[in-house]
């Protein structure tokens, strides 16, 4: 494992998203052979219930798996599942800690419209209704250090489950090409002169506006976000195509001179981009390179939705902690989402 270049890192985070290739392989395994799942004709549509970096898990479904599917699959990140969920739903729940007040309220619902539910929780509570209600767990290993370093423990058995069902038929493949482009990635990653190194030093102490497309895209781009509000505890913001080209793209010039100093443009490119919009990024990329501080693009590698999205990811979270490190900022803790959590617990006695 390669070394931490951070000057402090309380919780072990670089080791913990340099693990990423092996915690992904290590998923596989913790969800196969699992019992209780619904048959095949039985679940008319998918639901992922989760919050923040357990979430994330949701929008990875949405982007590997939905497209070769044959039921919809819809993310829910709030208190309560959707009015259709029932007897023919099958509703994945998933919270690192088991905790998530949201994501555990959602899955009683769940449970009460008479849904098929699997559970994806290190322990807590929701880890305790699988249990009472003798539905499938998937635990999530005890020593990650934070729920937005378990994308793969969190990600990954969703997948397998829905190939145990036949849903999701290949899926096993595509974890295994993500697994290794993930590792050749994370090779090139560990050197002084590796693409984060490079983007984290052109964002410098500017706020990082990522754009990408479609829907691998919009998980990895919403993946880069969150992970610098996280780890390096700095605003960021994301969007993607063609939607941006509607309506983002025509609010900028008129305050050049502020966003010039501000703002870095971050493209994350892949190969499932539709044609007309690669076009979109070269055009609009022009518009803004006038009025932002710099552009830095990221191109994904690997074979499939899955493995490039993960690729896009990792090199995501090294940017994000490469950039805490360059400010002297502990990545692991997060206090302010600590005491809102503390405050809403209150609220609730």
């Amino acid at each position: 494992m390669t070394p931490s270049p951070l000057p402090v890192d309380s919780l072990g985070m670089w080791e913990a998203v340099m693990g990423l290739p092996e915690q992904v392989a290590e998923a596989v395994g913790a969800a196969r052979g699992i019992g209780g799942l619904p048959v095949h004709d039985a679940v008319e549509h998918v639901v992922v219930l989760g919050m923040g970096g357990s979430g994330i898990a949701g929008d990875v479904l949405v982007a590997a798996a939905a497209p070769f599917m044959p039921v919809p699959v819809t993310v829910v990140k709030g208190y309560e599942p959707p009015d259709f969920v029932g007897t023919g739903s099958l509703v994945f729940a998933i919270s690192f800690s088991g905790d998530t007040e949201e994501t555990v309220e959602a899955a009683e619902g769940a449970y009460e419209a008479g849904a098929s539910l699997v559970v994806v929780a290190g322990g807590g509570e929701l880890a305790r209704l699988a249990g009472e209600w003798d539905v499938p767990l998937v635990s999530v290993p005890s020593d990650i250090p934070q729920p937005r370093a378990a994308l793969g423990a969190l990600a990954v058995p969703p997948l397998v489950v829905l190939e145990e069902i036949g849903l999701f038929p290949g899926a096993l493949q595509w974890v295994d090409q993500a697994v290794d482009q993930l590792r050749r990635r994370r090779d090139e990653l560990a050197g002084p002169a590796g693409p984060a190194e490079a983007a984290a030093r052109r964002i410098g102490r500017t706020i990082p506006l990522v754009h990408s497309s479609g829907a691998l895209g919009a998980a990895a781009a919403l993946r880069w976000k969150t992970q610098v509000n996280e780890n390096a505890k700095s605003p960021a913001f994301w969007n993607v195509h063609p939607e941006l080209c509607h309506n983002e793209v025509a609010g900028w010039g008129q305050l050049g001179d502020a966003t010039r100093q501000l703002i870095t443009l971050v493209t994350l490119r892949h190969d499932a981009e539709h044609p007309q919009v690669g076009r979109r990024f070269d055009l609009v990329t022009e518009v803004l390179r006038e009025v932002v501080a710099g552009v830095v693009e990221i191109r994904a590698a690997g074979e499939g939705e899955l493995a490039q999205l993960l690729d896009l990811a990792l090199v995501g979270d090294v940017v994000s902690l490469l950039l805490a490190g360059r400010e002297g900022v502990d990545p692991g803790p997060v206090p302010v989402l600590a005491d809102l959590k503390r405050e809403l617990a209150g609220g609730h006695a």
